[in-house]
């Protein structure tokens, strides 16, 4: 890959990339020959897979699991399970909640927690506590790569820690008003028990102080909560709405549907405040193919100008059919040298 392309001085300037894309155009393929690339030239890189229909072990001929793994020097790999980073979130919740609510509502947490799991948004939740993590964990000098999902999943992906930032704020400030009003309630409760004192008619109040501070714990801890989670919120949403930090990148084929998803997806990212910064058109059939690939290059053109149009100021890389499959480090290496 030249040194002075704009995938090459994406990676090497950044500190996150994501690639993303209607689902099947060749974005594993980009992320690992960007990572590849990286790491060749010295730079600690984590390939990250945020897709349930996993590409990355098939790709590099290798199990690549939810453990972070070596796929070559400085590159390691590591595929999100869905499935597991949803049940160790609800266990987390889970475990909270039954710390934290009565006795008597045991119960109910676990009914609605088991209801949650296929709830809409679930899953998303979970993965974007993965991609906080794996961000918030990055090395000063690392970079991280996220192979994305299908479009319409990305793109719910990436507005999230803007809405999961508000309603954490909105339950903040809820909790808030409930500890103000209860030590109101408290307050008056004392001014009973003083009047009760003067009368004659005093009642032990060893009972409801050690219900106060039960609930002023549980309401310190909440808060703590909370607060963690809104700080893991606010620093994601920060690296990723910095474009100097994070980029995106959208890979897609020149055909009609892609290029509209494109053009859908790219103005979703702006919305979310994330900078686009490059596009690339993955499998380009060649003009010299003969009739048939001929003909179907003068289709594509018409595509490539469509998306030209309408992000005029998004530099395209345009890669070719190749003849064989990119698999493994040898495959990548190849294709890496398309990516200019």
């Amino acid at each position: 890959m030249p040194e002075g392309s704009v995938l090459s001085r994406l990676a090497g300037e950044r500190e996150v990339l994501f690639i993303g894309g209607k689902g099947g155009v060749g974005k594993t393929a980009v992320a690992s020959a960007l990572a590849l690339q990286q790491a060749r030239a010295g730079r600690p890189t984590l390939v990250v897979s945020t897709d349930p229909a996993h590409n990355l072990g098939h790709l590099w001929q290798r199990p690549v699991g939810d453990e972070p793994v070596e796929l070559a020097p400085l590159l390691r790999g590591l595929e999100l399970d869905p499935a597991k980073t949803t049940d160790e979130h609800l266990k987390a919740v889970r475990r909270t909640m039954e710390r934290l609510m009565p006795d008597h509502l045991q119960g109910e947490v676990g009914k609605h927690l088991e209801l949650a799991r296929d709830a809409p948004g679930t899953h998303e939740a979970a993965i974007l506590e993965r991609v906080s993590e794996v961000v918030a964990g990055r090395s000063p000098d690392e970079l991280i790569i996220f192979d994305t999902a299908p479009s319409g999943h990305t793109s719910r992906l990436l507005a999230l820690p803007e809405m999961m930032q508000a309603w954490t704020e909105g339950l903040l400030r809820r909790q808030d008003r409930s500890a103000k009003f209860g030590a109101a309630l408290r307050g008056l409760e004392g001014e009973d028990q003083r009047s009760a004192d003067i009368v004659g008619t005093s009642r032990t109040s060893v009972g409801p102080r050690k219900t106060q501070d039960r609930r002023a714990k549980r309401d310190s801890e909440i808060k703590a909560i909370l607060d963690r989670r809104q700080e893991r919120f606010r620093s994601l949403r920060t690296v990723l709405q910095d474009p100097k930090r994070a980029s995106f990148v959208i890979v897609l084929a020149a055909e009609r549907l892609p290029v509209l998803e494109t053009i859908e997806l790219e103005q979703q990212l702006r919305r979310a405040r994330m900078s686009v910064d490059a596009l690339v058109v993955n499998k380009r059939s060649p003009r010299d193919g003969g009739d048939l690939l001929a003909a179907r290059h003068l289709v594509e053109e018409g595509y490539i100008e469509q998306l030209r149009s309408a992000l005029p100021t998004v530099p395209t890389v345009e890669v070719p059919l190749l003849p064989g499959e990119v698999v493994g480090e040898e495959g990548l290496t190849s294709f890496a040298q398309h990516l200019h």
